[in-house]
């Protein structure tokens, strides 16, 4: 089976087609047709070899996800382990440590959550006043953490910790990968205006962590830190194609369950916990909508529909304009996410003009079924998590467009020394 990058999408589709043809078992449980996955480099094919991928470009990766969506099967496991955790670790981590930590994400074994943001550091992340003390070959953590999506069912977490708060707030901070079950860890949920509770408070008291699971290093974490976000930004503000998915990890309980019964419930749209997907497929489902109740008729609210279309379109060719090196900005990813935020925006907007008063009404009270009312709901949160649409201009202004920083204190000062509160 050919793992080069420099087959075409076409004929990876149709490589993959013949492997799902011979090894799909709709009886088989989701652990073991994961295991499959990635025993085959499936799981994750933009990971290297060597971490259990098949060192796969994002557009031949996502030909892998469209052979599996087309097959109509179970697709590999999903969260923030497999979007950010394993390419952080494949990056950064010790032979040992990929193996330890990026095969259970691989296989679905284990779900994960990431340990960033504090009540008093989310814009400034830098300024995160969680400890970890080193105590023989362990630390001892102490801190809080807030809007950790899905830290409920969490097995494991991307932890950055404060390990030297004699050294600048930059340099001092350490990357841990920390077992999310144990007595020193509380999570609680925060329940939205959704009704839902993706985002929960994390609470660390004398929680312990080993020194071996240091992913880069002792008081480099900020650097692997940027690597994580890195990728949540790519992840956001790119596109995904849509496949029969289920939570992985043990807390889930899905591990156990058969492929053909996950894949049924996906066809009748039963949706996990989360945040609402858009893309060309939800744009089409409005403008059906839009044709079926002749709101479409309306030459300025079909403006605003061909706006919304032109916002999609700009994305997608930036995101092929981002494939070419030469014109590679290093803004990419901060752009992506801005228009993220936006398109959830128009979504919201366009989509309620579109339904009118059945805006008011929700789930099955509604005719249109509940989902632009959701996205309204939803909308506000994609411009706060991963990073605020104020941060992302923040570091196109400085980093791309060399605009000059923010005035504060020196870049060397100690953290101990920073003001507080100020």
């Amino acid at each position: 089976m050919s793992t080069t990058e420099d087959d075409s999408p076409e004929a990876i589709e149709t490589e993959i087609a013949a492997w799902i043809e011979q090894n799909w078992n709709p009886d088989a449980t989701v652990a073991q047709w994961w295991e499959r996955l990635a025993d085959a480099g499936l799981a994750h094919p933009m990971l290297s070899e060597s971490a259990g991928g098949r060192g796969y470009s994002r557009p031949a990766s996502q030909a892998v996800s469209r052979a599996l969506a087309a097959a109509k099967v179970l697709g590999p496991p999903t969260g923030l382990g497999a979007m950010l955790a394993a390419p952080t670790i494949a990056s950064h981590g010790t032979p040992e440590q990929i193996d330890r930590f990026v095969r259970p994400i691989l296989t679905g074994q284990q779900a994960w959550c990431q340990l960033f943001s504090e009540p008093g550091a989310g814009s400034d992340l830098a300024g995160l006043n969680t400890k970890a003390d080193r105590d023989g070959d362990e630390f001892v953590v102490n801190g809080q953490k807030v809007w950790t999506s899905g830290g409920q069912i969490a097995d494991m977490g991307m932890l950055i910790a404060r390990t030297d708060p004699d050294a600048p707030k930059h340099k001092g901070v350490s990357y841990f990968a920390i077992d999310m079950n144990q007595p020193g860890i509380e999570v609680r949920p925060l329940r939205e205006m959704t009704g839902r509770a993706m985002f929960n408070e994390v609470f660390l008291t004398d929680a312990v962590v080993g020194a071996d699971a240091a992913i880069g290093g002792l008081n480099d974490g900020w650097r692997v830190a940027n690597t994580t976000l890195t990728w949540e930004r790519a992840s956001l503000g790119v596109g995904s194609v849509s496949l029969a998915q289920c939570v992985p990890g043990q807390i889930a309980g899905n591990l156990g369950r058969k492929c053909g019964d996950v894949v049924a419930s996906a066809a009748t749209g039963v949706r996990g916990a989360g945040g609402v997907g858009i893309g060309k497929g939800l744009y089409d489902h409005l403008v059906g909508i839009a044709r079926s109740n002749g709101s479409l008729a309306d030459p300025v609210l079909r403006q605003r529909i061909v706006g919304l279309f032109t916002l999609l379109e700009i994305n997608r060719l930036n995101a092929l304009r981002a494939k070419d090196p030469r014109q590679r900005t290093g803004g990419e990813g901060n752009i992506g996410k801005l228009q993220m935020s936006e398109q959830f925006r128009q979504f919201r907007e366009v989509g309620l003009s579109v339904i009118g008063a059945d805006g008011m009404l929700a789930d099955k009270s509604s005719a249109t079924g509940g989902l632009f009312q959701g996205i309204a709901l939803f909308s506000p949160g994609p411009a706060i998590y991963g990073g605020t649409d104020q941060v992302q201009r923040n570091i196109i202004g400085e980093r791309v467009l060399g605009l000059p920083r923010e005035p504060g204190p020196g870049r060397d000062t100690p953290f101990r020394d920073l003001p507080k509160n100020g």
